[in-house]
């Protein structure tokens, strides 16, 4: 007689959705449907017009001479130092500026989060003061406040070295991106900061106290608790921020113009576009650019590795 043999252990059947989770998919889709196929039908066009014109010789003077090229204008576009000069400087602003608002909005957010309940409403209203302030008003602000002649940043600072009453802050490239990105650090930080406070509030403070209990320091309970319950929060602040910054314009229009070495990617699809009416090409750089702009969004994505059903607590 053969021996007995226990029976087979079954692997677990893995768990599906619970109805509550299909219920709330199921209402995030139709309260997002509508917005989503409004933006698809506002923005699905452009983007197929500009992948049009890229693949032709294209100039607004003489639409007669229109001509289909293929590939050529990319070929025209990435062989040109122009362009790699420009993204180096795109990505340059947007690295140091995203690193410098991620750090200054968590401080904002900590402020936020451990002030006193009838202060919070103050504190977010003024915070918020810059952000609501129009980018192209903004922009002649910081303008005319380091400009040589009308400014009067070079007045009230002459004590600090290197600053002089006669010192043209948009004379080099230095300084002229040392202005540039302080005003958009100025501008966005209080978006990041409340990010990362709506971050804040969704860890557990019951996790805080008891690692302060276990004897945790603030540097291990920032590092151990409250950073790793923040990571969706933080993905999202880095995302958002990352591609609003790759995309600058109205600041380099308004107080450079491009000069000095401080042009971007969309300033230059812009003067090939509009200044030299070249659309094939313009349309070029602009499909690169949003090319650029989708490789930041999956770079982001992979970087922070973010589940977002366990972050939802499914």
């Amino acid at each position: 007689m053969a021996p007995n043999r226990a029976p087979a252990t079954q692997p677990p059947a893995r768990a599906g959705k619970s109805d509550r989770a299909r219920a709330e998919s199921r209402l995030g889709w139709w309260l997002a449907g509508p917005a989503f196929v409004v933006m698809l039908a506002v923005t699905l066009y452009p983007i197929l017009q500009a992948v049009y014109d890229s693949l032709f010789s294209y100039r607004l003077t003489a639409p007669g001479e229109r001509r289909f090229v293929g590939l050529g204008n990319y070929a025209v576009v990435l062989s040109d130092p122009v362009w790699w000069r420009d993204l180096l400087v795109t990505v340059l602003i947007t690295v140091v500026t995203v690193v410098i608002e991620l750090i200054l909005g968590f401080a904002l957010a900590m402020v936020m989060h451990r002030a006193v309940h009838r202060l919070r409403g103050l504190l977010r209203t003024a915070i918020l003061v810059p952000y609501g302030i129009i980018t192209v008003v903004s922009a002649f602000a910081w303008f005319y406040a380091f400009d040589v002649t009308s400014g009067y940043v070079n007045h009230w600072f002459d004590w600090v070295p290197g600053i002089s009453p006669d010192l043209n802050w948009f004379a080099s490239q230095g300084t002229s991106l040392l202005v540039i990105i302080a005003s958009e650090v100025w501008k966005t930080t209080p978006f990041i900061s409340l990010l990362l406070l709506a971050g804040l509030a969704q860890v557990p403070g019951d996790m805080e106290e008891a690692a302060k209990v276990d004897g945790a320091t603030t540097g291990q309970v920032l590092r151990r608790v409250i950073l790793p319950n923040m990571k969706a929060s933080i993905m999202v602040a880095v995302l958002f921020r990352a591609l609003d910054a790759f995309r600058i314009f109205d600041n380099v229009f308004i107080m450079t113009n491009g000069a000095n070495g401080t042009e971007t990617l969309s300033l230059l699809a812009y003067r090939t576009s509009i200044g030299r009416l070249e659309i094939g090409l313009g349309s070029a750089v602009s499909v690169l650019l949003f090319v650029c702009v989708i490789l930041i969004c999956f770079a982001a994505i992979k970087l922070f590795k973010v589940d977002l059903a366990s972050a939802r607590g499914e």
